[in-house]
């Protein structure tokens, strides 16, 4: 696997576009679509937040059914969420004017919205929008990039990833864009996210992949315990690569759920690390657990923790806490066998032995706090399964940028 620049647009047949339609920001980009030129094979999934977006509804149908895509419609400013029949309405009129301009089915536009809850959208802007974007359609890495600036709200960075690998003589690329900062704690994974990809593959295997893939990587992630109405990652194969069509779990197979892994992980990182008012990624690793389940659990509750977190951002090395938030995760083990560790790129530092503080240099353990990327292990003796999370700290800023994000 090669890790490249790029994008949505980086594998081949997919472009894409961004417009300002003036729905919410004043001064900026906030629509953006990417189309395939033939349909795609497609895979979804969800948040679990019984409160659910327009879109959410519009696009967990067509993806359970198995519905081939073409194109994806998103716009950032307003969710689309808590809207009724109204909501639907949209969706449905925002599918049409797709449908209208680029024509394909409306059954094969996948729609999504992200910003303020409760909100309707304008349906001129949106359809004015769409009609800008069919005529911006553009295959290059900018335009892609672009895409992904358009859809955020208040991220900070765009995030994008690619990567390529070969199945026999024919080069396979995966891309993948998304947006995410805050009302981030996704739990299928306010996120949204698409990965573009030319394999050949099966729609059943593409679903598992990406079914077992969110729940290492979105899943994995916190900023503020808010699972949102709008989380929705969804991968979109156009089979224009050529490859010889991956119909079981082999070598290709194999290749391939690498691939997705790497850019899945890299963006869930990214929302991570970019978490409204962050200063710091934290990366908490929890290993020697007797299953997978009990060491994800442990890893969540601990990047969830809002002492913890206030514990990243005082660079205070105030490891009760991460005890703590082990203690009452629900899962068992026994806290005088636990090992704690922190490191930076540079150095490791052992801060709890047996349960109980180590002997280490208080000055040692501020300055591995400070680095922008923390990186967090708990051993906990009890058999060889591990799992990572990703989480940041928690800053004033966050507050202030909650505190009148409607407004």
């Amino acid at each position: 696997m090669e890790i490249i620049n790029g994008g949505v647009t980086a594998a081949k047949g997919f472009s894409a576009a961004h417009t300002a339609a003036g729905i919410k920001y004043e001064n900026r980009e906030d629509m953006a679509m990417i189309f395939s030129s033939v349909p795609c094979v497609t895979a979804g999934t969800y948040t679990t937040n019984i409160v659910k977006a327009a879109p959410v509804v519009w696009d967990k149908k067509m993806t359970d059914s198995g519905m081939p895509a073409r194109c994806a419609v998103i716009n950032a400013g307003i969710a689309n969420a808590c809207t009724g029949k109204e909501g639907m309405k949209i969706c449905e009129e925002s599918a049409v004017a797709a449908a209208k301009v680029l024509n394909i089915p409306a059954e094969h536009v996948l729609l999504a919205s992200t910003g303020v809850i409760g909100m309707q959208i304008p349906l001129d802007k949106i359809t004015e929008g769409i009609k800008a974007l069919a005529g911006k359609l553009d295959e290059s890495m900018e335009a892609g990039t672009g895409a992904a600036k358009a859809i955020m709200t208040t991220d900070t960075v765009k995030k994008e990833y690619a990567c390529k690998f070969m199945i026999g003589d024919k080069e396979v690329t995966v891309g993948g864009m998304c947006k995410g900062s805050g009302m981030i704690h996704p739990n299928m994974a306010t996120m949204l996210a698409f990965t573009t990809t030319d394999v050949n593959i099966d729609g059943k295997l593409l679903k598992k992949a990406l079914s077992e893939i969110v729940s290492d990587t979105f899943n994995m992630v916190s900023v503020d315990r808010d699972t949102s109405t709008n989380d929705t990652y969804v991968v979109m194969a156009n089979g224009l690569a050529g490859n010889e069509k991956i119909e079981k779990e082999d070598e290709n197979y194999r290749k391939f759920y690498e691939a997705l892994l790497y850019v899945s992980k890299s963006l869930a990182m990214n929302i991570a690390s970019d978490g409204e008012g962050a200063t710091k990624l934290f990366e908490m690793t929890v290993m020697g657990a007797e299953s997978k389940k009990q060491a994800k659990v442990l890893a969540k509750s601990i990047i969830s923790s809002n002492l913890v977190k206030a514990m990243l951002y005082g660079n205070d090395a105030n490891s009760g806490r991460v005890l703590c938030a082990m203690g009452y995760s629900g899962e068992k083990f026994d806290p005088e066998k636990v090992d704690l560790y922190i490191e930076d790129e540079k150095r490791k530092l052992c801060i709890v032995k047996d349960g109980m503080y180590a002997d280490y240099s208080e000055d040692e353990a501020t300055d591995i706090l400070k680095s922008k990327k923390v990186i967090c292990t708990a051993d906990i003796h009890m058999g060889n399964m591990s799992a990572t999370a990703w989480g940041c700290d928690l800053t004033y800023d966050y507050v202030k940028i909650n505190g009148d994000y409607r407004s």
